[in-house]
């Protein structure tokens, strides 16, 4: 192939060839004028002024694929060149462009996708908005939320619970229910695997007061503990004790992706984004029409029933849901609102899910919900944090221990880009883009990892004794339950797990002396690899 030019003297002629020479980088210097490198082109059929590679599309195709590009990224490339949007004549849909296989493609890794029908996967992307960059970005969002197919570790209510990138179950801490999971009621302060999982990939987790919730990689639920789903039941009638893993046949034919434990009620998330309550107890009950006795699955009914959701949050007797839609992200809340914990400007019930609209007054998409027991909060796609409801001890980290009816930005994280946020009782962490930690409310037991120990911060500081760490944070955990001192679980980047808090039961994986019941330093758990 021979590019060819005049100048007034003699013709010019390139010659292009497809063996690569010797020293490519000296070939590439050669100094051609730019007329000719504007007409320049190559690999086969294209012509001037068209993508380089658009005669190579598989190459095209692999490259996006193995670098993982966001949905944004595919878009933008969309946008910019017509090589991106055209159809790529590929399987299975040959009418599907570069970036739509490509998106395609991506969300095949993932374990929720990857074993889904075809018809389930074209009803998932009919919800999405039609498209597999959409698809793509709810699922993209629901890892993010909740860490799902990655390491994590839970502070529950007097027990830890930690899952590995391997899929393995450890557990800790205070065993009275069985909530451990390990075949007897014994406290354990040393982490221990549950091996009756042996064989179960175990993406998620749940803790709550004297129970805990597992999810497979599979959609199916396990659970330990108290055999109920919300602590008013156990308190109306007498409940046996389970004290390993045992298949939730209400469940079984929900494919289950992410729980959440609230004091009235446990909630679970469908692959496809639909949500579940069990046992709501007292005067809210979602729409369902059922009593505090009731353990089968209700959906829940109203606004979410056709909006797919990413993430879902359980406080005391308050639920929230990320739910995910073609403008962007929003949240929605259901259940008792004193103080303000549903976020709609005053203190009003909610039976059925409701929209937040602050958000929207505000400019901020969410893309991560955190409920604690009375307070709530949410991180932004632009790395702001914005809290809600009671705000007693400072959990707001408003500077003020006064109740917040809506959304407000903590103004005291203005120069932080947050990429993570854990609430719990009276207390909230934050951790930023470049791996340092804020936290802020009550500092009972030491579980703020400050060092003005028991005392209240009323506005976000850093967390000075995670520095010897010397990693970035990539996730907190706290304890969520009014009834338990908390502590404090805490995840590097390279899996290395610090606990600190309440441990007189075992809960930090570390023992401690003799009449200690706190540690204020952050303490390494051994015996776990979250890498």
């Amino acid at each position: 192939m021979d590019t060819t030019t005049s100048s007034g003297s003699s013709p010019a002629t390139l010659q292009l060839h497809s063996i690569i020479p010797e020293n490519p980088i000296t070939a590439m210097e050669l100094p051609f004028p730019s007329f000719l490198r504007l007409k320049r082109h190559c690999l086969g059929s294209s012509v001037p002024g068209e993508f380089f590679l658009a005669s190579v599309p598989s190459i095209v195709l692999h490259v996006l694929t193995t670098c993982d590009l966001g949905p944004r990224d595919l878009a933008k490339l969309e946008a910019t060149c017509s090589f991106f949007r055209k159809p790529a004549n590929f399987s299975p849909d040959f009418d599907l462009s570069i970036s739509e296989l490509a998106a395609l493609d991506i969300c095949q890794k993932r374990v929720i996708f990857k074993c889904m029908g075809d018809e389930e996967r074209q009803e998932m992307k009919r919800k999405c908005g039609g498209s597999w960059k959409l698809v793509l970005n709810f699922l993209l969002a629901g890892e993010f939320g909740c860490r799902r197919e990655k390491s994590q570790a839970l502070a529950g209510p007097g027990h830890s619970i930690a899952v590995t990138s391997k899929c393995v179950v450890y557990s800790f801490g205070f065993n009275g229910s069985g909530q451990l999971g390990l075949g007897t009621t014994q406290d354990s302060w040393q982490p221990r695997p549950i091996r009756s999982l042996d064989g179960i990939r175990i993406i998620q987790a749940a803790v709550g007061t004297d129970r805990t919730i597992l999810i497979s990689d599979a959609g199916e639920v396990y659970a330990f503990g108290k055999d109920c789903f919300s602590k008013s039941k156990s308190e109306v009638q007498e409940t046996k004790l389970i004290t390993t893993p045992q298949r939730v046949k209400s469940l079984t034919d929900i494919f289950v992706v992410q729980a959440a434990i609230g004091n009235y009620f446990t909630a679970v998330l469908s692959r496809e984004g639909r949500v579940y309550t069990l046992s709501w107890g007292s005067d809210e009950r979602l729409g369902h029409d059922t009593d505090h006795s009731c353990s089968l699955p209700q959906p829940l009914l109203g606004a979410l029933e056709n909006i797919p959701v990413v993430q879902i949050a359980a406080g005391f007797c308050y639920l929230l849901a990320l739910a995910f839609q073609t403008t962007g992200m929003s949240v929605y809340s259901v259940g008792c609102g004193l103080g303000g914990k549903l976020g709609h400007g005053c203190d009003d019930c909610e039976t059925q899910p409701r929209l937040i609209e602050q958000f929207g007054f505000l400019n901020i998409e969410p893309v991560m919900v955190s409920a604690g027991a009375w307070h709530a909060a949410v991180v932004g796609r632009d790395g702001r944090v914005c809290t809600w409801g009671w705000g007693r001890h400072g959990c707001l980290g408003h500077g003020t221990e006064e109740l917040q009816m809506a959304p407000k930005v903590v103004d005291g994280l203005k120069d932080v880009k947050a990429v993570h946020v854990a609430t719990g009782t009276y207390a909230t962490f934050v951790a930023s883009d470049d791996g340092q930690v804020y936290s802020f409310g009550s500092g009972v037991a030491a579980n703020l990892g400050q060092d003005d120990v028991d005392e209240d911060t009323l506005t976000p500081k850093l967390v000075s004794s995670l520095k010897g760490t010397k990693e970035r944070v990539v996730h907190v955990s706290l304890t969520n339950a009014g009834n338990w001192n908390g502590h404090t679980m805490v995840m590097t980047e390279s899996g290395t797990l610090y606990a600190f808090g309440t441990g007189d039961r075992g809960q930090l994986g570390v023992e401690l002396g003799d009449n200690l019941k706190e540690r204020e330093e952050p303490a390494k758990v051994a015996g776990i690899d979250l890498s």
